[in-house]
């Protein structure tokens, strides 16, 4: 068994003041585990300066202090955006619209009433729907004998939940994953901002249809609950329902797919861990948070300093950005035993994939549950699996991952 993978163009890009961190191509294209390295021990809170038109921003790197800046909701808002992206052009329009970029008081009310359609008892029926089409995709992908993991299996897995979530309907499906991955990523190094734009837009303006029909038709889908809920005693606006569909389809999506692509590609890379989650000796339990801190398929995130206020002895000015990257904290030395080595029975596993605090990950018992099955159907049918061709990495600041990943396969 073995993995090819293409070769980083340089394995350990020097830390100087010329390395950006706000660059696609640095992230798909490096190796930055020296880079974090250097980091945590040396310049914990760094600055970023001021480049190519746009502000400098604050990177913040050990365990630690991403916690700390994850837990201090009031000090390091969310409203003004949540990515590098937004925060750099100026800030987002959806704030203190859409959930994940909402603070305070609204945020709470409105997650409570989400939170109530992500409980793992109104989840039932999305978990056995899941369940079904994951086994569904490897008997048919192991029948054919070799396949694109990424677009074959792991992009149709946390795509069917999520839609199932929203009733979105089966044909309209597959335009959704394309304009999903378009809107946070690429496959090119040259792609444009446009490119990502319209396809924001064109999510915003199908959920806008959809959302119009629920308001007309409610159903028990979560964008009837959007439309019912009166967080504050006020009806959500139509912009409102939009935005947060918008959020809840790129949230549950790409993350959770990029992690199955990479729990997959960590297999292959590392037989022995293949061998133990096929013979039982790991649990598919504790496997599924090493794939997760492993993979860490959200990089970093934003934040904005809403006070002065000192972190590691650095002076933050209110209306600094402020990012921290889970793509270092969960390879902090200080928390992780042997962090550079991919250990499926890893415990304790306090990784930061979900992110912390209030902004915890709305839809992580959904996504468990996904990666979960998905090892599973691995341990259980899958025999041997050899990577045929190089993966392809995503373009992006905020997403880790491979759009592509060809194997050849056979069952047990």
């Amino acid at each position: 068994m073995s993995a090819l993978r293409p070769s980083p163009a340089d394995a350990s890009p020097q830390l100087s003041a010329g390395l950006d961190l706000s660059d696609p191509a640095l992230h798909a294209e490096h190796d930055l585990t020296e880079v974090w390295r250097t980091l945590r021990a040396e310049r914990p809170v760094h600055w970023q300066p001021a480049r190519h038109g746009r502000p400098g921003f604050w990177v913040v790197t050990r365990h630690d202090d991403v916690s700390a800046v994850y837990r201090d909701a009031r000090a390091f808002r969310s409203d003004r955006g949540n990515v590098l992206d937004t925060l750099l052009a100026g800030g987002d329009s959806a704030g203190g619209s859409m959930l994940a970029v909402t603070d305070g008081a609204r945020h709470a009310r409105l997650r409570a009433a989400l939170m109530k359609s992500f409980s793992p008892r109104a989840l039932d029926g999305v978990v056995r729907s899941v369940r079904t089409a994951t086994r569904g995709l490897l008997e048919d992908a192991l029948e054919r004998g070799t396949c694109d993991f990424a677009q074959d299996v792991a992009a149709r897995i946390p795509l069917r939940a999520i839609c199932d979530l929203l009733d979105v309907p089966e044909a309209d499906r597959g335009e959704l994953l394309a304009l999903t991955s378009a809107a946070l990523g690429s496959e090119h190094a040259d792609a444009g901002p446009d490119e990502a734009w319209l396809a924001r837009n064109d999510i915003l303006l199908y959920f806008a249809d959809l959302a119009a029909r629920r308001r007309a038709e409610p159903g028990d889908d979560v964008i009837s609950v959007l439309a019912a809920c009166r967080p504050g005693g006020l009806p959500l606006t139509d912009e409102e329902i939009v935005l947060n569909c918008y959020s809840l389809i790129l949230g549950g999506d790409e993350t959770t797919r990029l992690s199955m692509i990479g729990g997959v590609e960590a297999l292959l890379a590392h037989p022995e861990q293949w061998r133990r989650l096929r013979s039982g000796e790991v649990t598919t339990r504790s496997a599924v948070e090493e794939v997760l801190r492993w993979t860490t398929p959200a990089l970093h995130a934003g934040r904005t300093a809403a006070v002065d206020v000192t972190l590691r002895g650095r002076s933050i000015a209110a209306g600094d950005i402020v990012t921290v990257w889970n793509a270092s904290a969960n390879f902090d030395e200080r928390v992780f035993d042997r962090p550079g080595r991919f250990d499926l029975s890893r415990t304790p596993n306090k990784h930061m994939s979900f992110a912390y605090g209030s902004h915890f990950c709305l839809g992580a018992y959904l996504a468990r549950v996904e990666i979960e099955t998905l090892l599973d159907g691995l341990r259980t049918l899958v025999a041997e699996m050899e990577a045929t061709g190089p993966s392809s990495p995503v373009y992006s600041n905020f997403l880790s991952g491979s759009a592509r990943l060809p194997l050849s396969w056979s069952r047990v």
